[in-house]
């Protein structure tokens, strides 16, 4: 693992090039990394494989991750700022999209065939950008891979990485503020700014965490409320997420704690979740006698409600609005991280693992049957199809069709690409029950 930096000098980005020119201007992909805003790099990603096999030049940048990034403070807005604070990763991001305007032809890259694309926080980034006005005409296509763009109403726990309004934040870069010895308002920002960058990247994840500020500045309106509006950069863009995401977050707590999810653990974690008196009616929907373990109980709870149906009402409002391509990655097989224990139970297709059928990614070790490496060659041909054209379809692929307005996405997984009932894998009609 790479060591922590302590600098805020770390707007660099990596081009990625076709082993061979083909001569013609090619289109851009332009990577945004995810870790929830926390950390994580660009270089992290190697993409040889996706821009030689799909003839596109992938560009990875940084942009300032946890409070260096993200932290909303009004004695930071205007002066050094272009914007209201809150958002200044995502700025970095946009300015990165400028470069590319700027230099594509040097390298052989199409200034107007942008696609942005990326997972989890940069799925996020992804939304973000898609609502922000300053970023209109700096891309032309979009993916969003796993990214949670909806705010509060779909949050499984402390509300970490994904888009919260300016008073919250900036909330807590006051309590953040006070908390370093920088509380009186006139001299905070002369205060901070001269707070060694260790000192304040403690904060970068407590309870709220780092993500997107809306509600004035570069985004005057939240991601979701932006698409419900139709007010977005309407460009054609693809979007999904993992048939078991929350297996990733589920093992990640257990391998921390050394504990594993008890049945009572995992009733706590529903109380904790959802009221009173749906509590029960989660528990005999989701019994843990249908699982290996209380443990992927919990996993299938925050999956189908957090993260299936979520996006399925996020596609829903997207495809009213612009043409949309919806997947589901679906490699039960998935190969699990390197270097990271296996937990006690299946982790099927967890948050982030289709990443290794994109990217060669040293904490994963790739596709290893001949079903994943030939659904590796499917995704790539997919992902830089779109970039090309708008549209995934073309070379012999099995076909993927628009989202309309109802429940079916394309499923990928070895041998078994086709249709996949999103509402009905997840339950989502027993889902828009909850809470009502």
């Amino acid at each position: 693992m790479d060591p922590a930096s302590a600098t805020e000098d770390c707007l660099y980005l990596n081009v990625t090039t076709p082993r061979h020119s083909s001569g013609r201007e090619l289109p851009v992909m332009v990577w945004i990394h995810g870790n929830g805003f926390i950390n994580g790099a660009g270089s992290l990603y190697d993409a040889q494989q996706l821009a030689s096999s799909g003839d596109v030049i992938v560009v990875s940048p940084n942009y300032r991750l946890g409070i260096l990034g993200f932290l909303a403070h009004p004695a930071l807005d205007h002066g050094r700022a272009r914007n209201l604070s809150g958002n200044f990763g995502l700025e970095d991001q946009q300015a990165a999209l400028q470069w590319v305007q700027r230099n594509a032809a040097a390298f052989g890259g199409d200034p107007g065939n942008v696609t942005i694309f990326g997972e989890s926080a940069g799925g996020t980034s992804v939304c973000a950008q898609l609502a922000a006005p300053g970023s209109a005409g700096l891309f032309q296509k979009a993916i969003v891979q796993s990214g949670q763009c909806a705010g509060r109403k779909w949050s499984p726990g402390p509300p970490t990485w994904f888009p919260l309004p300016r008073s919250e934040r900036e909330q807590h870069g006051v309590e953040v503020a006070a908390a370093v010895g920088c509380s009186d308002p006139v001299t905070a920002a002369e205060c901070l700014r001269a707070k060694p960058a260790e000192d304040l990247a403690k904060w970068s994840d407590d309870g709220v965490g780092s993500g997107p500020t809306f509600g004035g500045g570069m985004l005057p309106l939240s991601p979701e409320r932006a698409f419900a509006t139709g007010q977005f950069n309407h460009v054609p863009i693809i979007e999904g997420t993992t048939r078991d995401e929350h297996r990733l977050f589920t093992a990640a707590i257990e391998i921390a704690t050394a504990q594993q999810t008890t049945p009572a653990g995992y009733r706590e974690q529903l109380d904790a979740l959802f009221p009173a008196p749906d509590v029960e009616r989660v528990l005999a929907r989701y019994p843990v006698s249908r699982f290996h373990s209380a443990g992927e109980a919990l996993s299938a709870v925050v999956t189908d409600w957090a993260w299936g149906c979520a996006v399925l009402d996020q596609n829903r409002m997207l495809a009213a609005e612009t043409p949309l391509y919806a997947y589901e990655f679906a490699d039960e097989s998935a190969p699990w991280f390197t270097e990271l224990p296996k937990p006690g139970f299946p982790t099927g297709a967890f948050h982030g693992a289709e990443l290794q059928y994109l990217f060669a990614d040293e904490q994963l070790p790739g596709p290893v049957t001949p079903g994943q490496r030939q659904l590796s060659a499917t995704m790539i041909g997919y992902w830089t199809r779109f970039a090309s054209t708008g549209n995934p379809n073309g070379d012999g692929r099995p076909q993927w069709l628009p989202f309309q307005s109802g429940n079916h996405v394309q499923s990928l997984a070895p041998a078994q690409i086709g249709s996949a009932d999103l509402a009905q894998e997840h339950q989502c009609p027993f889902w828009q029950s909850v809470g009502s």
